[in-house]
């Protein structure tokens, strides 16, 4: 059975544009931005309060991109988009996007890395690109040349975007010294671009471990981007109308690097004419501090800024949140208990979640403002068809029956860089056209207002399988949290004699629970699991404490990590593996 987004989700008002550069689709009102009499600047800082307008930053990238030509020795419709790969390691900044714009206007490649990145990891991710330069901001200037220079990209050929904050002089162009530049550079003759060029040429690669296995290089289309903009702006129009908001100020704070950061908040929200309150990285008092002043509206934000805002109630009634009417989580599902209690917590706020990964270029499932369904990421967007696939390989036709999720949308993107294996895949045909295997698993529901929205419940390669059940570990972890003595958590599957696996539990005490002996605390746990769950999910694993639970910057749990170093551990005892 194929599912389709509900009724009161308005159709795309035109087809995505295929012949376009994503920069030209962002500035054009002709393709349905925001006019520029009516937008808020679109990137302001949270902490100096710098700011540009839209016009200012079109400007901004069209004299940088003169000045990279200049440099890089490229033009606009000479050599290929993979001879033009650049990368940018960096904080988030409000030139952060504007980078991206200039290297597109020269027809080129844009690889963003994760600021946490190491050299090593770095250094990867350059040369697998065949990236020929490089944008990165001075705290993680060391690390930066560490990769660039293992990967012979010259130092002339690293740039410095700003950052709030003094830092000391650095020997190597900033950003803000190569806009100068443009001006006295002659002007770049216009892209031309054949039908459908929008459609085959990527504007990103963007790293994801995919379905499975290690990190892949996604190679996303300009029309995948601009599909997803248009998908996330239409999806949201209804309940923003409901509410009379035309704009508003949202938080900028999740990695740009990452695909939920850059195209669902620094793009998106910029195309519909929102101001995005950048802010380079997460601390909780900042956090607030940016909220109050700056009136923010609407935050895009992880399940653990959703935890930390809960486990301090204090802090947070020190700061007037009261302009705060949305929050809203991806990256990780939020638990319906998590839910209920920031609700609860905020009784202004709505609170709902969206849905979707580097390989879709973001959203295909999001939760309106007019809709909310607690437990769910929301419905389809705009042009998106979906179905689940039992275990079995037959389509599910029943609501709250679990299935893998399969995904068409014209935001599904080409493919793995330099990886067909891994591409076909997850990229499938069937009799019905292409789809996205996302490797989520999932399950429908009704919701109370009629509507059909979907729950991403696990994903199918980190199910616990014990004794034939599978156990879901985000629903254990959901449940944990609403403990009073964990502050994070996570759950994973250990090997088991008699029921081949059973769930094991990574905890991080609360600051409540800091003076409690370990023991006493394992045994509340497992009693609260006991009393709430079926036999079948209570954690015969075992309870650990650990200091932090490993997350990607984007909210994400390694599990992973921890599952590498509980095999070593049971290794070095000699238990069976």
């Amino acid at each position: 059975m194929v599912f389709t987004p509900p009724a009161w989700v308005p159709q795309l008002p035109f087809d995505p544009p295929d012949s376009i550069p994503l920069h030209e689709f962002w500035s054009n009102e002709r393709y349905g931005r925001q006019t520029l009499d009516k937008s808020r600047n679109p990137y302001t800082c949270g902490i100096t309060g710098k700011t540009f307008t839209a016009a200012e930053m079109t400007e901004r990238y069209q004299l940088l991109a003169r000045s990279l030509a200049k440099r890089m020795g490229w033009r606009p419709n000479e050599e290929t988009p993979w001879d033009k790969v650049v990368g940018v390691y960096s904080f988030n900044s409000i030139d952060y996007v504007m980078s991206h714009f200039a290297v597109h206007r020269l027809s080129g490649i844009v690889t963003p890395a994760n600021a946490m990145y190491s050299a090593a990891e770095l250094e990867h991710q350059l040369k697998s690109s065949g990236a020929k330069a490089l944008v990165t901001c001075i705290p993680l200037l060391e690390t930066a040349l560490k990769a660039s220079r293992a990967c012979n990209i010259p130092d002339n050929k690293v740039y410095i975007m700003r950052l709030p904050g003094e830092f000391p002089p650095v020997p190597f162009k900033a950003l803000d010294e190569l806009v100068e530049e443009g001006r006295s550079l002659p002007e770049l003759e216009p892209l031309v671009w054949s039908k459908g060029q929008g459609a085959r040429q990527v504007a990103y690669l963007c790293y994801s471990s995919g379905t499975s296995g290690l990190p892949k290089a996604v190679m996303i289309a300009h029309r995948n981007v601009i599909s997803n903009i248009m998908q996330i702006r239409w999806h949201e129009e209804p309940g923003r109308r409901a509410k009379g908001v035309e704009t508003h100020n949202q938080i900028g704070l999740l990695p740009f690097s990452h695909i939920y950061g850059l195209v669902v908040v620094a793009l998106a929200g910029t195309y519909r004419g929102d101001g995005v309150i950048v802010l380079p990285k997460f601390e909780l008092t900042t956090f607030l501090e940016t909220i109050q002043r700056f009136k923010v509206n609407f935050m895009h934000i992880v399940p653990p800024i959703v935890i930390q805002m809960l486990r301090n109630p204090d802090l947070c009634g020190k700061y007037d949140l009261s302009s705060l009417r949305f929050v809203y989580t991806g990256a990780a599902p939020l638990g319906a208990e998590t839910h209920e209690d920031m609700v609860k917590a905020f009784p202004s706020l709505q609170v709902g979640q969206g849905y979707g990964m580097t390989e879709t270029s973001t959203v295909v499932v999001s939760t309106g403002e007019n809709d909310v369904m607690i437990g769910t990421s929301g419905s389809l967007v705009p042009a998106t068809r979906a179905k689940l696939i039992g275990e079995d390989g037959s389509e599910i036709t029943e609501y709250e029956k679990r299935g893998e999720l399969w995904v068409q949308s014209p935001s599904v993107t080409l493919g793995y860089l330099n990886n067909e294996k891994a591409t076909s895949e997850a990229y499938v045909w069937d009799h019905d056209g292409r789809w996205m295997r996302t490797g989520d698993v999932a399950v429908v529901r009704k919701a109370p207002s009629g509507h059909e929205h979907i729950a991403v419940v696990d994903r199918l390669k980190e199910l616990i399988k014990v004794k034939g059940h599978q156990v879901a570990p985000a629903e254990l972890e959901a449940h944990l949290l609403s403990h009073p003595s964990v502050h994070d958590c996570t759950v994973i599957p250990v090997p088991d004699e008699g029921s081949g696996e059973v769930p094991k539990a990574f905890v991080v005490k609360s600051a409540s629970a800091a003076s409690k002996l370990d023991d006493e605390i394992s045994k509340e746990i497992h009693a609260w699991v006991e009393a709430h769950k079926a036999r079948y999910k209570w954690l015969k694993g075992g309870v650990e404490f650990i200091e932090i639970i490993p997350k990607s910057p984007s909210g994400k749990i390694l599990r992973r990590l921890l599952k590498d170093k509980e095999r070593e551990k049971r290794r070095a005892n000699g238990a069976k593996l």
